[in-house]
C-alpha cells in the first residue's frame, strides 16, 4: 500500500488538463472605520489590491502548486481581464494551448474584504451558451488533447462553457480505463457526467442533482447511490463542509457499494472560496499517482483544510500536505 509521502511524491509532473470557466478573482482588502453618511453601509478604506486565478483557473493553479503539470482550455474576453488572466497563466507556466478568446468579457468576481470579512461582492459575466466556430474550435483542441494527459478535470462553473457536447468528446477521446476524468458539477448539468470517474459535489448540489434533500445519513447514503447508478460513475465524493466529506463507491446494482465519511480536518475556517478546486485537483493528482480512493479523499481533505484557513483563493503546496498527513494512519 502506498504512503501518503510517495503518493505526493508521485503527484509531480503528472499532466492534467483543465477544462471549464475561466474567472479572475479580484480582491480589494481594507478596513472599515465609519458608516456612510450617504446611507448605511460600511465605507472600506481600500489598503491592498489583488488578482487571483478563478473558477477553472484555479483548479489549475492548485494541480501547479501541488507539482502538476498542466494545460487549460476555455474563454477569455479580449479585454483588460482577459489579458490579466493570460498573463496569470503565463507567471505559472500553465499552458494555453486551448484558451481561446471570445467577444465577451471575461468574468471577474470582486470580493471586497475588511478586517478578514467579506463585505460585498460583484460579478461581471456572459454566461451565454458557447456556440459556432468557438465551440467547434475548442471540440477540436480536445480531440487531440484528452489523450496525451493523464487526468481531465471538467470544472463546471455554468458560465457557458460546459455543455453535452464537449463532455461527450472528453469521454470519446479519454483512453478507457487510463484516463482519469473529474468533475467540479453545477445544478442543472447532471445529465452531462455520464461516466467519468468522479464527481465532487456540495451537499446543496448533491441534494438536487440527486432529487433527494439530504436530512441525515440515511438520506446522504441515498444520495450518493443515486448519483453513482444515474451517472454510472466510478465514484461520488460529497463535500460536507464542517462535517468533512463522504466518499461513495460502487454502484446502485451492487450490494458491495462502499461509503466512507471522512471527518474535517480544518482548525480554523476563514474563507472557503475555491476550496472545492482544491478538493478535485488534490484528488485527481492522488489518484493519477497511485492512490486508492480514500487516500486520495484523505489527501483531498487535508488540502482543503488548508486552504480554507486562508483569506482569498489559496492553494496548498506538497509541504504543507505532508505536515498535515503526518499523523495520519489509513
Amino acid at each position: 500500500m502506498m504512503s501518503f509521502s510517495k503518493i505526493i511524491n508521485s503527484m509531480k509532473n503528472r499532466k492534467v488538463l483543465i477544462i471549464g470557466d475561466l474567472i479572475l478573482d479580484r480582491y480589494i482588502f481594507g478596513k472599515v472605520l465609519r458608516i456612510s453618511p450617504e446611507a448605511p453601509v460600511p465605507v472600506v478604506e481600500v489598503v491592498e489590491e489583488t488578482d487571483l486565478l478563478g473558477g477553472a483557473a484555479n483548479v489549475a493553479n492548485n494541480i501547479i502548486a501541488l507539482g502538476g503539470a498542466v494545460s487549460i482550455a476555455g474563454i477569455i474576453g479580449n479585454d483588460p481581464a482577459g489579458r490579466r488572466v493570460a498573463e496569470l497563466f503565463r507567471q505559472k507556466a500553465i499552458r494555453m494551448d486551448g484558451v481561446i478568446e471570445d467577444n465577451r468579457p471575461t468574468t471577474v468576481k470582486t470580493r471586497v474584504i475588511a478586517h478578514n470579512q467579506q463585505v460585498v461582492r460583484f460579478d461581471r459575466e456572459d454566461d451565454k451558451r458557447l456556440e459556432g466556430k468557438r465551440l467547434i474550435t475548442l471540440l477540436d483542441y480536445l480531440k487531440k488533447a484528452v489523450p496525451k494527459h493523464d487526468a481531465v478535470i471538467i470544472s463546471d462553473y455554468r458560465k457557458g462553457i460546459v455543455s453535452a457536447s464537449l463532455v461527450k468528446t472528453i469521454m470519446k477521446y479519454a483512453k478507457p480505463g487510463d484516463t482519469f476524468v473529474a468533475v467540479d458539477p453545477k445544478v442543472g448539468h447532471f445529465h452531462f457526467y455520464k461516466n467519468v470517474s468522479l464527481i465532487t459535489p456540495n451537499l446543496a448540489e448533491a441534494s438536487q442533482g440527486s432529487g433527494v434533500e439530504i436530512r441525515d445519513e440515511k438520506s446522504l447514503i441515498k444520495a450518493g447511490r443515486t448519483m453513482l447508478s444515474r451517472l454510472s460513475c466510478r465514484s461520488v465524493l460529497i463535500t460536507r463542509g464542517e462535517d468533512g466529506m463522504s466518499l461513495f463507491m460502487g454502484s446502485d446494482s451492487s450490494r458491495d457499494m462502499k461509503v466512507t465519511h471522512i471527518p474535517t480536518v480544518a482548525k480554523k475556517v476563514f474563507d472557503v472560496t475555491g476550496a472545492g478546486d482544491t478538493v478535485i485537483a488534490a484528488f485527481s493528482l492522488a489518484r493519477c499517482a497511485g492512490a486508492s480512493p480514500v487516500k486520495a479523499a484523505t489527501i483531498a481533505n487535508h488540502a482543503a483544510g488548508i486552504v480554507v484557513g486562508e483569506v482569498g483563493t489559496a492553494v496548498a503546496t506538497p509541504e504543507q500536505l505532508m505536515n498535515s498527513l503526518s499523523n495520519c494512519r489509513i
